[in-house]
């Protein structure tokens, strides 16, 4: 079994055990596929690139890497209502993704899921700049300009990334 798959398990048996416990979940629930709240987190990614494009005009250029987490956050939570899974942790929604895409139910590759977030990252092995590590590093630190380049490269992911989710949502 893939670290995905055993990734999204264990997501799984967090929530349920959560859940027994009286507890919300913060993990993975299975739930009725939900077309309407999938739009809806599809129109939340939509926003969430024109506030990136109003915050870079602005030359608030540091928020920019959140709110572009944010588009592609929304893309993956419209991605699972869609194939009925509930998710309270960035983890397992991408582990869950790249089972996904393992499985080959959407048509995001692992090469962009990868620039998102390192699942297989040994505790050893320096962390690589993805979107998370991006957004982490200017909400935490005193950096108020993100490099245009940068800015650019997680444009262009965010876009690729909504584009494809229109199409996994129309599938």
């Amino acid at each position: 079994m893939s670290h995905a798959k055993n990734k999204v398990n264990w997501c799984l048996n967090k929530a349920k055990k959560e859940l027994r416990e009286g507890k919300q979940h913060r993990g993975l629930v299975k739930v009725e596929v939900d077309l309407e709240k999938a739009r809806e987190h599809l129109a939340k990614a939509e926003h969430n690139l024109k506030v990136t494009f109003y915050l870079q005009k602005g030359g608030f250029t540091d928020w920019c890497s959140s709110s572009l987490f944010y588009v592609i956050y929304h893309c993956f939570l419209a991605i699972l209502v869609k194939y009925g899974y509930e998710t309270r942790n960035q983890e397992c929604t991408f582990a869950l993704i790249a089972s996904l895409i393992e499985d080959k139910k959407i048509t995001l590759i692992q090469e962009d899921l990868e620039k998102v977030s390192m699942l297989n990252l040994k505790e050893t092995q320096e962390s690589p700049d993805t979107v998370v590590s991006i957004r982490e590093d200017y909400q935490y630190s005193t950096k108020v300009s993100l490099e245009n380049k940068e800015y650019q490269e997680l444009l262009q992911l965010a876009k690729r990334i909504l584009d494809k989710t229109k199409v996994a949502l129309e599938m």
